[in-house]
């Protein structure tokens, strides 16, 4: 479930959502639907439901992704939870607050970023940090891609 969930925000949904809105409205530029919708789908619904299984699911987060063993950093993990939902949800709002999306992005780009660079150095890595791994590389890259044409302009 996790890697569809995954597979799905972070690649699949973005990518049809910026084809289908590209097909309905040509003029509108690609770099700019490119950082609507992975802000959307990447931050917002991704960082939501994520955000939400660490509240309410904290050893999930605990034992499968950073591979803790004992309970003393479930309230931590909630607490990640709650920064990611806030994250989320202004990455949410984006989508009808288009001034967001660079702001959200620049926050993406460094979370995601720093998060996938330290996923890289934890040996014996489960198939779910592994997925947490390249996920994190791919969308701060995007981002990375999408601020890069921003500042550009």
């Amino acid at each position: 479930m996790y890697v569809a969930i995954v597979l799905l925000t972070m690649l699949i949904l973005p990518a049809a959502s910026l084809a289908i809105e590209h097909a309905l409205r040509p003029e509108l530029a690609l770099i700019g639907l490119l950082g609507r919708w992975f802000v959307f789908w990447g931050m917002g619904v991704r960082l939501s439901l994520a955000g939400a299984r660490q509240l309410l699911q904290p050893a999930f987060t605990a034992r499968e992704i950073f591979h803790m063993t004992g309970d003393e950093a479930l309230v931590i993990v909630q607490e990640l939870g709650v920064a990611n939902i806030a994250a989320g949800v202004v990455a949410l709002v984006s989508l009808f607050m288009p001034t967001f999306v660079v702001p959200t992005a620049i926050y993406g780009v460094i979370f995601y970023g720093v998060a996938g660079v330290r996923h890289i150095g934890s040996r014996d890595r489960s198939r779910n940090e592994t997925v947490a791994l390249a996920s994190d590389l791919f969308i701060a890259l995007v981002f990375a891609v999408f601020l890069a044409a921003n500042l550009g302009r």
